[in-house]
């Protein structure tokens, strides 16, 4: 390790890139052939970044903001992208984080900071480290970045490759997200044609149809006044962030480049990385990684952490205090997060950090249906939500965003919501690679429900 390479944090310990080797380094894949994992990283680290320092920079501006309880986190997508999903695809589920978003910032009145979980998220934990079918025991799937979902030993074999696979993939989606984000799709006279008829025919989707008349209304006599989407920038386009969990160290590592402007190091595969529930270990390799790095973070709290750990989290990940650097995503389960919550949003108040909080509402409430699928209630989801905004309103704290799962596909693998999905229904669509999403419907649904929370609160 060069002396160029090291970096002094708090406390005097060096890091580098590749410091993370030094820790215990959980849920990463057993790669059959070392030199085949050091020649596909080799690769990864001569390809330009997917993106740039200054972006990442921008949004911890954003997540300042949320921090300081001046604007809302939207964070939202796939729970593992496939490396198979098409340009439609795509677009589709853009196009559903952007209708929430339109909702939130409409009805909620707050302005709208929109992160995806897309363009790197094809990496995932698994609980256990094999999976059985019939009398055949074979490795699990652990994401189309590391292994085939289909079920036979050379599928589920791990292979450095798909490191290459994974970077492309996650080019081509994020030329995709700028063209659509900064060509027009993103403009506000556009907002009622993003009313898909799946979405147009149901209850929370009329209702969207109304808000849409309304800003139609407002743009058009905003024209008369001399003021278009055309000439005014903030109408015409969006911000859109990327991110993923830095699950898979070895792509999180060979993606890592030094600011030529600043000399900090960025991640930049990502604009933010997240620490997942099952790799936030103090002396782990993923915190050890990801506090080098200067993109803004997140990492996942769950009903086992205690306020002595997540403040030593704070410490670890932010230890400059800067506003918008660290987001906790909190994910305790509906029936749990009245409890276990405001002790941890005290410590961390009482400690002085300033972190934005967000809320994950799906992951604290999956269980499997009598059918053996796995799925949530669109109920548990909303009342996880419910939970976190008031356990923020009793601490005197900023409730600054939701983190949830979603597709734009027609899927049925989430029950409830307004279309009452019900256990028989999964077995029409369910098409994820891991756990369950919300559709379209049922996301549009949830946005509104946030709405009325946020308007409540200001």
């Amino acid at each position: 390790m060069s002396g160029e390479d090291l970096t002094l944090f708090a406390g005097g310990s060096a890091w580098s890139p590749s410091s993370w080797r030094s820790k215990p380094a959980r849920h990463q894949p057993a790669w059959p052939d070392a030199a085949e994992i050091e020649q596909a990283t080799k690769a990864l680290h001569d390809l330009p970044p997917l993106v740039f320092a200054g972006e990442a920079r921008s949004l911890t501006g954003h997540l300042g903001r949320v921090a300081d309880g001046e604007a809302f986190l939207l964070q939202a997508g796939d729970c593992a992208e496939s490396f198979d999903s098409s340009a439609d695809s795509i677009r589709d589920r853009l196009r559903v984080i952007l209708q929430m978003a339109i909702v939130l910032t409409y009805s909620g009145g707050v302005p709208l900071v929109k992160v995806g979980r897309i363009a790197g998220q094809f990496a995932k934990p698994r609980s256990s480290p094999t999976e059985t079918v019939g009398e055949v025991e074979l490795p699990s799937f652990l994401g189309h970045m590391v292994n085939d979902i289909g079920f036979s030993e050379a599928e589920r074999l791990p292979d450095p490759r798909r490191l290459l696979t994974a970077y492309h993939r996650a080019a081509s989606t994020l030329n995709l997200l700028r063209a659509f984000t900064r060509g027009g799709y993103a403009d506000l006279s556009r907002v009622a044609s993003w009313n898909r008829e799946f979405v147009a025919s149901s209850p929370a989707g009329r209702r969207y149809s109304r808000m849409a008349e309304e800003i139609d209304r407002a743009l058009r006599f905003m024209t008369a006044c001399g003021v278009t989407t055309a000439n005014t920038p903030q109408l015409h386009e969006v911000e859109f962030y990327t991110s993923h969990e830095a699950l898979v160290l070895d792509y999180e590592e060979a993606l890592t480049r030094e600011d030529s402007t600043t000399g900090d190091w960025y991640d930049c595969s990502a604009h933010m990385l997240w620490i997942g529930e099952r790799t936030r270990q103090l002396d782990g390799a993923h915190v050890e990684f990801l506090r080098g790095v200067r993109n803004p973070l997140g990492c996942k709290v769950g009903p086992t952490a205690t306020a002595d750990e997540v403040v030593a989290l704070c410490e670890l990940l932010n230890p400059q205090r800067v506003p918008g650097r660290l987001t906790l995503i909190t994910r305790m389960g509906a029936g749990r997060i009245g409890t276990l919550l405001p002790p941890l949003l005290r410590a961390v108040r009482d400690s002085g950090h300033p972190v934005a909080w967000a809320c994950d509402p799906m992951h604290g409430n999956t269980y499997t249906s009598e059918s053996g699928r796995k799925t949530r209630h669109f109920d548990d989801v909303l009342a996880e939500i419910s939970g976190f905004f008031a356990a923020h309103t009793a601490c005197g704290t900023w409730p600054g965003g939701v983190h949830v799962e979603l597709t734009g596909d027609a899927v049925t693998e989430c029950v409830g919501g307004a279309d009452k999905l019900i256990d028989a229904d999964l077995e029409r669509a369910f098409e994820t690679l891991c756990d369950p999403r919300l559709n379209g419907r049922q996301s549009v649904d949830l946005a509104f429900r946030v709405a009325e929370m946020l308007s409540d609160r200001r």
